[in-house]
């Protein structure tokens, strides 16, 4: 992979975690009505990292095997 496609990678990468944590935390809180903890975020940002590392991986197409 080059430089420019893990830069690209990278940024969808973040963006992607950081929209999936902001909409696990409002589902959350508007659906058990929870108070706001670290160890909640916590948890929610150990979901969204998978499921945007997949989604990247789905959308970039990335063959990992090729030069």
């Amino acid at each position: 992979m080059n430089k420019k496609r893990l830069e690209v990678f990278l940024e969808f990468l973040i963006f992607g975690v950081a929209m999936g944590v902001a909409e696990d935390l409002a589902v959350v809180f508007f659906v058990t009505d929870e108070p706001f903890t670290w160890k909640i975020l916590g948890i929610i940002f150990l979901v969204a990292v998978p499921f945007a590392i997949i989604g990247e991986l789905i959308v970039d197409r990335t063959d990992w095997l090729s030069k």
